[in-house]
């Protein structure tokens, strides 16, 4: 099969004035448009429109300090990731939504192109989510590796800017691995590639029509492309697709370091070489990492067999591991190079790790659009510095609430209802139910050691 690297370059050189006849440009111009178009045709059955539908609060412009729910209607992109149905997009695109519709780009297959979508995860940090359909002959878009992603590689972003569907771009990477800002975890493909909103969750694809990143967002003081365009690596996608696909929600992994890139100061200091390498500030007593024989001062040349440039590098490799998994490293230490395998464990302070411990039929608590477990010795023992012995635990969520306002986050902890205690489960949701329709809803709830009043109304 021809591929587009096969024809750009030469249509590069023959456009950039070398001897060449017209007959020939002509040729080459034909040769680059026909693997586009090929490409484009072979990549679109993948691509989806989501239309997003759910209320929100909206200014009354009349009345001074009046806000008024209205129903809200967006709409975004996806990319069929599995032939079973399973569709990832941007968690803002879903986040909230009542009803999910998702239009299929292969129309002319099927009598109705439009089928109900299931939410069945979202991770807000990461802003990915999954999203099941029930439909038959669908065509995924095979994973490509971002980490092999260049700098300079030819792209095209598939998605529904400003809601025309089935639309694609082409450009650039402008950069494999961006940073908002340092203290960012998230890292991101820069692309100059036309990226609009209503792109948000459609696929970012290379020459070899592999999905490379997720279109995310843009930087723009117009408010339309200004080439600025961000995708989230497809490594990462592929790390939470397997997780919202196992679990329902994302484990997040963590060695037990603190490192830093190694800076021209850093190395001038401690004799590195700058740019190659993380330097180990910390060391977690007792976590993977020190039990594996590492020390502060290390420095971690690579990991998994990939070379570790910076910080940045590391946090992506660690995305193609799982819990549980064994990391390979190479240490230098003391001018000496060194080997290591370490664990990967869950970080534990992470609140979406409850969420393994809840049963949905159980768990479920319809009214909030939560999974709730009664806080119990187990718990409280998870949950250090409880300022409340009992009440209900948010693991996730699930759903849309029957309220709006102040919303609940994973690790909340429920001790009241409109002043009355409700020490587990089945107490909320007898509270919950005593409840009439026209009245206010007030949780009393514990936040990171904090106590709060959560205030909601019934939509």
């Amino acid at each position: 099969m021809r591929t587009l690297a096969s024809v750009l370059i030469p249509l590069l050189l023959l456009l950039s004035g070398s001897p060449a006849n017209a007959q020939g440009k002509a040729a080459a111009l034909t040769s680059f448009s026909d693997s586009i178009q090929e490409l484009s045709s072979r990549i679109s059955p993948s691509v989806v429109q989501i239309i997003a539908t759910g209320y929100g609060l909206e200014s009354d412009t009349q009345q001074v300090g009046v806000s008024v729910l209205s129903r809200e209607r967006s709409t975004g992109s996806g990319v069929i990731v599995s032939d079973e149905g399973y569709i990832m997009t941007n968690a803002h695109v879903v986040q909230g939504a009542r009803s999910i519709r998702v239009k299929l780009n292969d129309a002319e297959k099927r009598s109705n192109s439009i089928v109900d979508g299931k939410l069945i995860g979202l991770d807000r940090q990461l802003d990915l989510a999954m999203v099941k359909v029930e439909a038959s002959g669908l065509r995924a878009l095979p994973f490509g590796n971002s980490a092999d992603l260049k700098q300079g590689e030819v792209v095209l972003a598939f998605g529904s800017p400003l809601g025309m569907d089935n639309s694609v771009t082409m450009g650039i990477v402008s950069a494999v691995a961006r940073q908002l800002s340092e203290d960012d975890p998230r890292i991101f493909i820069q692309t100059d590639a036309p990226i609009n909103p209503g792109n948000s969750g459609g696929p970012l694809v290379d020459a070899r029509g592999h999905l490379v990143g997720m279109n995310t967002f843009i930087f723009t003081q117009s408010g339309g492309s200004e080439g600025l365009g961000f995708a989230i690596p497809s490594n990462v996608i592929r790390y939470v697709y397997a997780s919202l696909k196992r679990d329902g929600h994302v484990h997040r992994g963590q060695i037990g370091i603190s490192a830093r890139t190694i800076t021209p100061a850093l190395a001038s200091v401690f004799h590195l070489e700058p740019d190659n390498g993380v330097l180990l500030e910390d060391v977690a007593p007792d976590g993977p990492a020190d039990k594996a024989g590492l020390q502060v001062g290390d420095v971690i040349l690579s990991l998994g067999s990939k070379p570790v440039r910076n910080v940045r590098d590391l946090a992506l490799q660690l995305y193609q591991f799982g819990i549980g998994d064994t990391v390979p490293l190479e240490i230098l230490r003391n001018q000496k190079t060194v080997a290591a395998s370490v664990s990967v464990t869950e970080v534990e302070d992470d609140p979406e790790r409850f969420a393994d411990l809840v049963n949905p039929e159980d768990n479920f608590i319809s009214k909030l659009a939560i999974l709730g477990i009664t806080v119990d010795e187990n718990l409280q023992r998870m949950l250090t510095g409880l300022r409340m012995p009992d009440g209900v635990l948010v693991a996730g969520q699930s759903g849309v609430s029957q309220y709006y306002g102040d919303g609940l986050r994973e690790g909340d902890v429920i001790h009241a209802v409109n002043g009355r205690h409700v020490p587990n489960v089945d107490a909320l949701r007898l509270a919950l139910n005593n409840l009439s329709p026209e009245e206010p809803l007030v949780l009393h709830v514990e936040r990171e050691g904090t106590l709060m009043f959560v205030v909601l109304e019934s939509i």
